[in-house]
């Protein structure tokens, strides 16, 4: 079973066709997403010029069988609060959403599926390579 968990910015590539990326996605039993990359997504129709259409093809996204939505919760402020302390003990600061999306990766037994190479730096995530 292959299970991941997408970035927000994995959504923007797969839109674009990017081939890498929509491979991978093709070939996912299970396509998670965190509602931390809804609120990122969102934030970015607002800002755009086709807000109602790309609302549209999110929730059309969000409609397949394959896609499920992961929540956060107290388990998942426990994975955050130890990767927080982790990369400020490394001196490795990433972004703070970046960090929940991690932590709900981490929580769910997922690899993630990113652009950014800073959550390499997030001890014993599974990213697709």
């Amino acid at each position: 079973m292959n299970r991941i968990l997408i970035d927000t910015n994995i959504y923007t590539h797969a839109l674009k066709g990017s081939a890498n990326v929509v491979s991978v996605l093709q070939s996912a039993s299970e396509i998670g997403i965190s509602v931390i990359s809804l609120g990122e997504l969102i934030s970015g129709f607002k800002g755009g010029t086709k807000e109602k259409e790309n609302r549209e093809e999110l929730a059309s996204f969000l409609d397949s069988p394959r896609v499920r939505i992961y929540l956060t919760d107290e388990t998942t402020a426990e994975f955050y609060g130890d990767i927080l302390y982790k990369l400020r003990k490394a001196g490795a600061p990433i972004p703070t959403n970046d960090i929940w999306i991690g932590a709900a990766a981490l929580q769910n037994g997922l690899k993630l599926f990113s652009k950014d190479q800073h959550f390499e730096n997030i001890p014993g995530l599974l990213l697709v390579a």
